[in-house]
């Protein structure tokens, strides 16, 4: 059995980035990434699709005959898109702020994307900000689950005039003190 490849040496390239940002929660067909991301060469889209589906970040839902060639439609894998704490304690300093600084690039492409759209309504849809927690490892825990089981309701796409935003997160400490007991 092949041991997985990390998470981050995975998903953290600009391109597998925004196709996970496509498929989301969604299922999603090639054609339909080919639409969405028009600046990708079809090669290089596929490429990448295999190294997703290959670490199981990304998944074949389903396959279907569309005019001789067979078309697959994807969802998120088994794996979540994410680099998880056990991966980021294994990075060096160099492949940690790589990653990050990839993060914020695709976050930063993701806003550009939407407010060049100039929806009227895109602000009230908008939202950022930063505050100060003091926690520790335990309470970290407790908030990942309480933020879970509180957007458990919101990851499935929907009617009834809901709109598709990105939550984005980031825990960065605010300095090198020990913590305090």
């Amino acid at each position: 059995m092949r041991k997985p490849s990390p998470i981050a040496d995975v998903v953290m390239h600009p391109v597998r980035l925004r196709i996970i940002q496509q498929v989301g929660t969604r299922e999603i067909t090639t054609a339909s990434l080919r639409s969405a991301l028009p600046d990708v060469a079809q090669a290089t889209l596929y490429r990448h699709i295999a190294a997703l589906v290959d670490a199981d970040v990304l998944t074949v839902v389903e396959e279907r005959r569309v005019r001789g060639a067979v078309e697959r439609t994807f969802a998120l894998g088994e794996r979540m898109a994410h680099v998880d704490h056990d991966e980021l304690l294994e990075m060096g300093s160099r492949e940690l702020q790589q990653a990050f600084l990839t993060f914020l690039a695709h976050l930063g492409e993701s806003f550009d994307r939407a407010s060049a759209a100039d929806d009227p309504r895109f602000r009230d849809f908008l939202g950022f900000g930063e505050t100060t927690l003091h926690v520790t490892t335990d309470d970290l825990a407790v908030i990942q689950a309480g933020l879970g089981e509180l957007l458990a309701p919101y990851l499935a796409a929907g009617g009834d005039g809901r709109r598709t935003v990105t939550l984005a997160t980031a825990l960065i400490p605010t300095d090198g003190a020990a913590p305090r007991g």
